[in-house]
């Protein structure tokens, strides 16, 4: 088993992926802390497949009787590969150095159709390097098996390390690297051009991200109609604060199969850029917009274009959309179930009588500090909108507990309501509470509880 020979069959150290005193690296739902002793700076090791017999220190020789009650060994390949795959990465890692056996099944392919790396302080480059070597061992160069990374939170990750993925993983679904700030549009060109199939992709707090396209490379390859091979249909885009409606634009012409669309606190984004994107995108279903200061009525007449397709869409904090702004909505997109309105302080009750009367499916909606909307426009949701099932008035200064007793009233399937800071009587409260029996309410009335 130490001959040199089964050198070529390396397994990545766990340390390697999981350094000591850091977030774990994990495969699957769960995460564990390692117990690793390896100080510094982790590097990659390799390791020969294990001798048949457990050897490895970390695991203790049970006892005559223990090995009578629950000998592992006697399971079939396929219940061990159920049980690995509940494993985090790093103590997939270690199973595969208990025995030949262990490190046949730890990597099966059907183990490694998800990679997810967590942690600020663990080289995520040569993690990725390393793991892809091994996993591309069958398919010289080429890792057919992996579908999703994540990698959210790894401020170490480079441009280097989504080359790595760009060149080995060619069936590459989703791709999460929220909070990475060191990575440049280059890369991400990269993968969007190398990774065909790559359908959900999250940039959030990337902040040298000010686009989406196509290599040069790639663009000369394919037709003039190129822009329909970038097949991503979820992007999140939050916190991309240099995205202007140039990069919107240019987002536009090669992602028009998005139905997911997130632009939170991008706050370079106007009016235009958003005209920009219903030209292209036309089967967008969920939008926000949220916090992007400059985006007005205007705006919302171009998103009413998305008509019934629309079903969730959020316009927080956007202090220039009023009544007429919810018009346009309301007018055109009768299937709209989320709105979030949070902070427009524009909107009144006209607005909400509006979407009322036109959305009657809404199912969730949020009009927190709109103090320009009282028990008038409470009243309209209530006999319009029977499904709705959570309502935030946080901050309403005009609503009272007679609007509350309306909406508990004919609101029956009332799930979440919020009521903070809101001057409303604990009879109102108790209300609501008998007639949505299943409702919870987030109040700032110590009175009640």
């Amino acid at each position: 088993d130490s001959d040199l020979s089964m050198r070529t069959l390396s397994t990545p150290s766990p340390a390697l992926i999981f350094p000591p005193n850091s977030p774990g690296f994990q495969n699957g739902r769960a995460s564990s802390t390692s117990s690793s002793s390896v100080t510094g700076e982790t590097v990659a090791m390799v390791h020969s497949p294990p001798p048949t017999r457990l050897t490895h220190p970390l695991i203790r020789l049970a006892s005559k009787h223990q090995k009578e009650q629950a000998n592992i060994d006697r399971l079939p390949d396929h219940s061990m590969i159920q049980i690995f795959s509940f494993l985090p990465t790093n103590q997939l890692c270690r199973c595969a150095h208990v025995c030949r056996r262990w490190y046949n099944l730890a990597w099966d392919p059907r183990l490694w159709r998800t990679i997810r790396l967590t942690g600020e302080t663990i080289n995520v480059d040569r993690a990725l390097k390393v793991l892809t070597r091994r996993l591309c061992q069958d398919t010289p160069n080429v890792c057919l098996m992996l579908e999703t990374v994540i990698v959210s939170g790894c401020r170490r990750l480079t441009d280097r390390g989504l080359y790595t993925i760009a060149q080995c993983c060619p069936e590459l679904r989703r791709l999460e690297v929220s909070g990475c700030y060191n990575i440049s549009n280059e890369a991400i060109f990269d993968v969007v051009s190398l990774c065909p199939n790559l359908e959900h992709l999250d940039v959030s707090g990337c902040s040298k991200v000010t686009c989406i396209s196509l290599t040069r490379e790639a663009s000369i390859k394919l037709s003039p109609l190129h822009g329909k091979q970038i097949s991503i249909r979820y992007l999140d885009m939050t916190d991309c604060f240099v995205l202007e409606d140039e990069g919107l634009h240019t987002i536009a012409v090669h992602c028009t199969q998005l139905t997911h669309l997130y632009l939170r606190r991008c706050v370079r984004i106007t009016d235009e850029g958003l005209r920009y994107l219903m030209i292209y995108c036309t089967s967008i279903k969920e939008l926000s917009v949220s916090d992007c200061r400059f985006v007005s009525d205007f705006g919302m007449r171009e998103i009413a274009k998305l008509e019934s397709r629309l079903r969730y869409l959020s316009i927080a904090h956007c202090g220039r959309i009023t009544d007429v702004g919810i018009r346009y909505i309301a007018k055109y997109c009768s299937k709209l179930r989320y709105l979030n309105a949070r902070g427009c302080e524009g909107i009144t009750d006209h607005g909400v009588e509006y979407l009322a009367k036109n959305c009657t499916k809404l199912k969730s909606l949020d009009i927190g500090k709109c103090p320009l909307v009282s028990d008038t426009g409470l009243e309209f949701l209530a006999l319009n909108c029977f499904n709705l099932k959570r309502l935030s008035l946080k901050s309403c200064e005009s609503i009272t507990g007679q609007g509350l007793q309306i909406v508990a009233a004919n609101c029956f399937d009332l799930q979440m309501l919020n009521v903070q800071d809101c001057d409303v009587s604990v009879d109102a409260l108790r209300f609501v509470k008998r007639h949505c029996k299943r409702c919870i309410i987030e109040h700032t009335n110590p009175a009640f509880f």
